[in-house]
């Protein structure tokens, strides 16, 4: 079986924003990163990217708007780039839940700032945020559920407990959240490739769902 990991369609934030707003977005990723929205002044990041102090109000409205942009297109970035390579591998669940997981791994793992601030912060976000935030967060779930469902339905995955649809959300729920909480922990103790990474999150996603081969066992890649 083979599930290639799809390009990375955006790797600059906000999705279709212009130069400078990107400046001001690398910025404010790297300091929601380590001090966190609330520990951040629209000061902080305006001189950070070399801008005067009411320069970011040309550009966002607020310092909230402006996390909240990022952390939606982390979250519509992530959610696209699934649909993407869920439909690139065909129908074979196995294939398929390799290639979500080998997907959620590289933005967790290689894109660690901007997914700690995005599964941390939205909580900070307006109530009207948080509830388009969390409706994202449920389709990135849901797509995942279907494909253990799927996996369940032709007999390829057996779930512990029951193969109900309640079954197959609770073991993707705790598949997406493994591969997030990446994000929370440091490679440099951990020294790997990131290959490396993405074929072992697979190996324990398959386990996750009872997978077995039919035939010896093959590198999932």
């Amino acid at each position: 079986m083979s599930a290639e990991t799809p390009p990375r369609s955006g790797a600059r934030l906000p999705i279709g924003g212009t130069s400078i707003q990107a400046r001001i977005a690398e910025a404010a990723i790297d300091l929601f990163y380590a001090r966190g929205a609330a520990g951040t002044t629209v000061r902080d990041i305006t001189s950070a990217c070399g801008l005067s102090p009411g320069a970011l109000y040309n550009h966002f409205a607020s310092k909230d708007q402006l996390l909240y942009v990022l952390v939606r297109d982390v979250h519509l970035r992530v959610d696209g780039e699934l649909a993407t390579a869920l439909a690139q591998v065909g129908d074979r669940p196995a294939c398929q839940l390799a290639a979500a997981v080998r997907l959620l791994v590289a933005q967790a793992a290689g894109q660690r700032k901007e997914s700690r601030v995005a599964n941390r912060d939205f909580t900070a976000l307006t109530a009207k945020g948080r509830q388009e935030i969390t409706a994202i967060r449920r389709r990135l779930r849901d797509r995942l559920t279907d494909v253990v469902e799927a996996g369940v339905r032709d007999g390829t995955f057996t779930l512990v407990a029951s193969q109900d649809r309640a079954a197959a959300a609770l073991t993707a729920n705790v598949i997406a959240t493994t591969c997030a909480n990446i994000s929370e922990w440091t490679r440099a103790n951990h020294p790997m490739t990131l290959a490396d990474l993405q074929d072992r999150y697979v190996q324990m996603a398959l386990r996750l769902v009872g997978f077995q081969p039919v035939s010896a066992p093959v590198r999932i890649s």
